[in-house]
């Protein structure tokens, strides 16, 4: 039985986590789901870190709505070094969702835009651990989470 951690925050103006276990519950079995909720983006790191060590999960998602100031870009790329670091140390994947409060208007596009990016980074994260195949055949394909897809490039001529 394989376990997933999902690390999520307080600061976040959405419960992207509960989106994010209902995409996974209903691609499959053969899992646990392990939660831990902190304050803070930068936080994140730690809490994966802890999911790792305490918990022994096999993969992370870590979840994070960064405010629209200049600072919260600067704190969402400071906690993604954090959640590399994590990752690298562990040898273990962690997926990282975040949804900065300025790529949809407030209100219900961007709830819709957070869910909707959570619910496909548990699918990816999902593939992961049970059908890495599945990823090898999107390999360039331009898949985006949350907006539509780009699609592959094609040569012009």
């Amino acid at each position: 039985m394989k376990r997933v951690g999902i690390a999520d925050t307080t600061f976040a103006r959405v419960d992207m986590a509960t989106a994010a276990v209902r995409a996974l519950q209903g691609a499959g079995t053969g899992f646990r789901i392990v939660r831990r909720t902190v304050p803070g983006i930068k936080d994140l790191p730690v809490a994966c870190r802890r999911l790792f060590l305490e918990d022994h999960v096999d993969l992370c998602i870590a979840l994070g709505m960064p405010g629209k100031a200049e600072y919260d870009r600067t704190c969402a790329h400071e906690a993604s070094l954090g959640l590399l670091f994590a990752g690298v140390l562990e040898a273990k994947p962690i997926v990282e969702c975040f949804v900065f409060e300025g790529e949809a208007p407030d209100g219900p596009e961007l709830e819709t835009l957070a869910r909707r990016r959570a619910e496909e980074h548990a699918l990816n994260a999902f593939a992961l651990l049970f059908r890495p195949q599945d990823l090898r055949r999107r390999a360039g394909m331009g898949l985006r989470q949350g907006f539509p897809d780009a699609g592959p490039a094609r040569p012009t001529h």
